[in-house]
């Protein structure tokens, strides 16, 4: 079971992507806890409507800014003594509509942020990929297996840019001295997901509660391992209050087959639709599911939230989305 979450040690931290699906509840979730948050996002994946809970609460700044640009370290003044990198295209559809971008945001984004936590002193945190490790050859996957990635395949612009970042993240750290760390995510899901973004758990809920064929790829028996927004923030804070260097896992337990995952969405919200099986995408990995050993032994973290809860509140946030909600704010 995972131990109570200590006090958070930080006054003031930026979150870079804070107005996507992960970084907004990351950025909820250090406001809650008494801390002071600058979200810095330029809207390209994001939605502004993911924090306009939070505009107007003591302590919380939205800041329009691309994480890429040159001035960006200028527009976020701090100081800061944390400094939460998720800006990405995260998404299937996103990093394969903005591949130059996605590349950017891992090698010119990954630098400015690292540049804003050693110009503060700041304890910088990397969200990694699963997709590091490719298709995998070693299952389930620990932290010390180096992957097996398609350098040039369709995926490629986000599985070498999170690959990168971590090379990237590493070397500033021999080099300078910067407090960072990295946090490998597995399949998180949860509200403030788009609909349309081309992940399984989005698509497979919309799709179900528009009463339309539920669009498996393959034969299904791809396999993910979910973990629920909440269990990934706690893990994800935990690994940034830690002092590890390494990289850490932090997903789900239960490994779950997609043709699996979409007969219990269509059960849970009460559709009739069918399950179609379409062409599955060129290098979709076959298996994935996380040795959290580290988490559990390092940081007394463990999955929390039951598959059947996540999803019912995840179909709950879709069936009566708020104003705003779908597809990404246009760039402002």
């Amino acid at each position: 079971m995972t131990e109570d979450i200590p006090p958070l040690p930080w006054r003031r931290a930026v979150v870079t992507g804070g107005a996507g699906f992960l970084g907004s509840h990351l950025c909820e979730r250090l406001l809650d806890s008494g801390i002071e948050v600058d979200c810095a996002d330029n809207l390209v994946c994001g939605r502004r409507a993911n924090v306009a809970h939070l505009e107007g609460r003591p302590g919380f700044r939205y800041v329009h800014c691309d994480v890429c640009a040159p001035g960006c370290p200028e527009r976020l003044p701090g100081p800061y003594d944390l400094v939460l990198h998720f800006a990405c295209p995260a998404s299937p559809a996103d990093y394969l509509r903005l591949p130059l971008e996605t590349l950017d945001v891992g090698s010119l984004g990954t630098r400015n942020a690292l540049a804003v936590a050693r110009r503060d002193g700041a304890r910088f945190l990397l969200a990694s990929t699963s997709e590091v490790y490719g298709d995998p050859l070693v299952h389930p996957q620990h932290e010390g297996y180096w992957g097996n990635v398609n350098p040039v395949g369709p995926r490629s612009v986000y599985d070498e840019s999170k690959r990168f970042s971590e090379a990237l993240v590493t070397a500033h750290g021999a080099t300078h001295g910067t407090d960072a760390g990295i946090v490998r995510l597995f399949n998180s899901y949860g509200p403030r997901m788009r609909a349309h973004d081309g992940r399984a758990v989005p698509t497979f809920i919309s799709q179900a509660l528009a009463g339309e064929p539920v669009t498996v790829t393959g034969d299904g028996s791809q396999t993910r391992s979910l973990c629920y927004v909440d269990d990934t923030v706690d893990g994800v804070l935990r690994v940034a209050a830690s002092k590890s260097v390494r990289p850490v896992n932090i997903g789900g337990g239960d490994e779950i087959t997609m043709a699996e995952l979409a007969r219990r969405v269509v059960e849970l919200t009460g559709s009739r639709s069918p399950i179609a099986f379409i062409d599955r995408p060129a290098d979709d990995p076959c298996r994935r599911r996380p040795d959290t050993t580290l988490a559990r032994e390092l940081l007394g973290w463990s999955p929390q939230v039951p598959w059947e809860e996540g999803l019912k509140q995840t179909i709950a946030h879709f069936a009566a989305p708020p104003p705003g909600d779908g597809e990404p704010a246009p760039q402002s």
